[in-house]
């Protein structure tokens, strides 16, 4: 799934409009729209592990994140958190409870130290209906996120544990923009063990082989991918007994 990025926040005011005008979203809109736009944020700052939303809230507002990262999960029949995915700076999320006016559809939390912007369905809406291309662009957001949670549950049902660690780690590295130049994704082994839907035993035991091998290297609330293309070889194995 393509993700869109904006520029770090910065402190002060021009933050809010920044991310309009650099999101492939709003960012094509005409300066003077977006100063609209603009008018209805507002921020919160979440401190990391707090609760932006939960199943069942009401759904009212849209959600950007200027900087941290947010998860997004919901709770399995056996009480564990499943994560659906890792939202990064520059991108947006809570768009289903916006459009339909429904309750939320899954928990949202703070992974690290996060600044958000928030619109409020309530001015969301009137503005939406003036911008008939907007709306087409948010239809496509959420397509895309629907493939995306489809690709999950088939890997979750038909891959094994090796395969599906190895494709959500190079998929974090590849959303995360802060992970490109090293490969360091701050997250923990829960966490990643909930996105592949195995226990955090099996996971830490998948992920100390790799580390022996010289191809991942684990801190404490972080996995630093040292080799990518061993993993890539571990997807495309399966890729290739899944054709034949």
């Amino acid at each position: 799934m393509a993700v869109s990025r904006v520029r770090q926040a910065t402190p002060g005011p021009p933050d809010k409009l920044a991310l309009l005008r650099d999101h492939a979203l709003f960012g094509r809109l005409p300066p003077r729209v977006i100063e609209h736009l603009g008018s209805y944020m507002r921020k919160r700052t979440l401190a990391r592990g707090e609760t932006i939303f939960s199943k069942g809230d009401p759904g009212s507002g849209l959600m950007g994140v200027l900087s941290g990262s947010v998860k997004i999960s919901v709770p399995s029949a056996d009480g564990r958190d499943i994560v659906l995915r890792i939202i990064h700076p520059g991108e947006i999320f809570g768009e289903i409870a916006l459009l339909d006016g429904q309750p939320r559809t899954a928990d949202a939390a703070a992974m690290t130290d996060c600044e958000l912007i928030v619109i409020e369905r309530r001015d969301f809406i009137p503005f939406l209906r003036t911008q008939p291309d907007l709306m087409m662009q948010i239809v496509e957001l959420l397509c895309s996120r629907l493939r995306w949670t489809t690709e999950q549950v088939q890997d979750v049902t038909f891959l094994d544990l090796p395969t599906r660690l190895a494709k959500a780690l190079l998929r974090l590295v590849r959303e995360d923009e802060g992970a490109a130049g090293e490969g360091k994704l701050t997250i923990t082994q829960r966490e990643l063990s909930q996105m592949i839907g195995r226990s955090r035993e099996s996971t830490n035991k998948q992920l100390r082989v790799w580390a022996r091998q010289g191809w991942v290297r684990l801190q404490r609330g972080a996995v630093t991918v040292l080799h990518a293309e061993k993993l890539v070889e571990v997807a495309a194995e399966a890729a290739e007994l899944d054709v034949s």
